[in-house]
């Protein structure tokens, strides 16, 4: 198998917890990471340890073993933007109430994407061969998403977060799709979320020749639909319950509440 679990890779770690609490075979304990989401391409969990903002920091790790950024193309479109809607709904959860992005029904709603991402959300990935020196994993790809000010960083740990060494969800998505097509996306420009082809996930994943013939490459993604995925709020106890089917009579999503 292609990119598979490395022994001793802390993100492998995490995502083997994550996959053992998704099917019952584990109970959460405090030595264990928060896990937030997990389906079968990635799994997300709060960084409670180290987190760059005392509001929420989030990391999300595919679950395969895949070493580096520049391992994606643009097959991978779909799954990069499952990473910043859901990352982006995730943080929306972490708001206190009171908050008013906070939504109220985040928890419920995480099947349904997301169109925009408020200013103070960060998405996106350190790139090498810069590293968060507290989180020095550097061969198993991961991004991270807080909530800003970053108010827990240092001096030698913000310059992963910089722009010497941070590459944001957006400017990665776009700039793929320009690679690949003729169609402007405007890396950097901030009304680029409203922009019509931000709607489509897979705008730009599929490659061809005039003649008709398909060369697209194959995605790192697993064929299925990467929304569905698993839940568990923070600090709750594994008890399985079932959303209500969506409209379209889709596969359903299951939540962990205590």
């Amino acid at each position: 198998m292609a990119f598979a679990p490395k022994p001793g890779c802390p993100m492998c770690g995490i995502v083997s917890q994550a996959q053992n609490q998704s099917n019952h075979l584990s109970s959460s304990s405090a030595s264990q990471p928060d896990i937030l989401w997990h389906d079968n391409n990635f799994s997300i969990y709060r960084e409670k340890t180290n987190p760059v903002s005392s509001q929420g920091h989030i990391i999300i790790a595919l679950n395969l073993h895949v070493p580096s950024i520049y391992m994606l193309s643009s097959s991978d479109l779909p799954l990069l933007a499952a990473i910043r809607d859901i990352a982006t709904k995730l943080l929306h959860s972490l708001l206190p109430p009171e908050t008013p992005q906070a939504s109220p029904n985040s928890a419920m709603t995480l099947t349904h994407p997301a169109r925009t991402r408020p200013s103070n959300f960060c998405i996106g990935f350190i790139t090498p061969p810069f590293r968060d020196p507290r989180i020095p994993v550097t061969d198993h790809l991961h991004a991270h998403a807080y909530i800003t000010p970053a108010n827990r960083l240092g001096w030698f740990r913000s310059i992963a977060y910089s722009s010497l060494a941070w590459y944001d969800i957006d400017d990665l998505i776009a700039e793929i799709r320009e690679s690949v097509s003729n169609n402007r996306v405007k890396s950097g420009y901030e009304g680029r979320a409203d922009a019509p082809i931000n709607l489509v996930p897979d705008a730009g994943a599929r490659a061809g020749t005039a003649n008709g013939r398909e060369t697209t490459e194959a995605s790192i993604a697993l064929p299925h639909d990467i929304e569905e995925g698993q839940r568990r709020p923070s600090g709750s106890r594994p008890s399985p319950t079932t959303l209500s089917p969506p409209p379209d009579g889709g596969p359903q999503a299951q939540v962990y509440t205590s």
